[in-house]
């Protein structure tokens, strides 16, 4: 009598959560956490620009607080992305950080703008003594270009356009000096003293001076006059300086006359 030769069904393994997580080749966990590190960068850059242009604009003002809650509302971001923000903004010179206070569009003492502007005249105008004359035609007619396109952002009153092509006229005027260390450097204190500019910027006198300028630097580049282009590198920073020193002096002033009008007994600490 054969006996009969069953045959059991093979068993199916279920894999476990922990298993399966063990499991994920290493290949597929570091796509997706440099898929989650490229986006968190690109929201770093977009925030921190669109806070940099604010400030140039002067809709953030010195003092001012940046609040990490109210960054991750208005951006729609988490907070680690706020704190990132904050910190690029800190490394450009933009925000200061005050222990019990916070996150803090940077002011400046007059002697730090003093220095700053100092320091700009010398990187600028140094920029301007190195360009090579005669300049090439093809760079002349891009410089002149660019220029329109501020003419017209100025004419239509866009000031963010007016920000953003000024910055693409001086990236390609200062190239010209051949030298990519000096105009990073150009650059960065331009960036430095963003919150300063934003006074001149939105005054119409101010704003058409420095069109004014640009058209003059054009001229001196096509005639080759190098000590013309030198003084108005100069000139061209002074607007933005004097307005903010102007400004420092008004508020300065102000303060003073309501010390001197409040009584001697009067704490400021109790107004509400």
């Amino acid at each position: 009598m054969n006996d009969a030769v069953t045959t059991l069904p093979h068993s199916t393994a279920v894999p476990s959560v922990a298993g399966s997580a063990a499991n994920e080749p290493p290949a597929r966990g570091c796509a997706r956490a440099a898929t989650r590190d490229r986006h968190a960068d690109e929201a770093v850059r977009r925030v921190a620009g669109a806070l940099e242009e604010s400030i140039v604009l002067g809709a953030l003002h010195p003092r001012e607080r940046l609040v990490e809650d109210e960054l991750c509302a208005r951006f729609a971001i988490k907070r680690h992305v706020a704190r990132q923000v904050l910190a690029e903004l800190e490394r450009r010179g933009l925000v200061e950080r005050r222990r019990h206070v916070g996150a803090l569009v940077r002011s400046f003492t007059m002697r730090e703008v003093a220095e700053l502007y100092a320091l700009r005249e010398l990187l600028e105008t140094g920029a301007a003594a190195r360009i090579a004359f005669p300049v090439d035609a093809a760079k002349l007619d891009e410089l002149d270009a660019i220029q329109r396109e501020h003419d017209d952002a100025a004419r239509a009153g866009d000031l963010r356009r007016v920000v953003r092509i000024n910055v693409a006229f001086h990236r390609a005027f200062f190239a010209l000096s051949g030298n990519d260390v000096l105009t990073d450097a150009i650059r960065e204190y331009e960036r430095r003293t963003h919150a300063i500019r934003s006074l001149s910027l939105v005054v119409p006198q101010y704003l058409e001076k420095a069109r004014a300028e640009h058209h003059q630097m054009i001229d001196a580049l096509r005639r080759g006059e190098r000590d013309r282009l030198i003084e108005l590198c100069r000139q061209h920073l002074l607007p933005s300086r004097d307005a903010y020193l102007d400004a420092h002096h008004r508020r300065a002033f102000a303060a003073a006359a309501g010390d001197a009008r409040r009584p001697p007994n009067d704490d400021p600490g109790d107004e509400r």
